[in-house]
């Protein structure tokens, strides 16, 4: 039974790992194409940039898709 939960909850884990690295790299990558193709921004500020949209992603979707996965297989 113990085994079973811990199975579950890895695979949560995993599931949402993928998940939410998934946005939060397309969002850093959409960011970064979107600034060298519009603008004339530096190399340090598009890569600085798209690590910041890639760090805030992370933070805003992560809390957001682990709950919503959990629901999907607990529930």
């Amino acid at each position: 039974m113990n085994a079973n939960l811990e199975n579950l909850e890895r695979k949560v884990a995993l599931t949402s790992a993928f998940i939410y690295g998934t946005i939060s790299l397309t969002a850093a990558l959409l960011f970064f194409l979107a600034a060298t193709l519009v603008g004339t921004y530096t190399d340090v500020a598009r890569f600085g940039g798209a690590a910041w949209v890639l760090l805030l992603s992370f933070i805003v979707t992560m809390p957001l898709v682990i709950s919503s996965v959990k629901k999907r297989m607990k529930g």
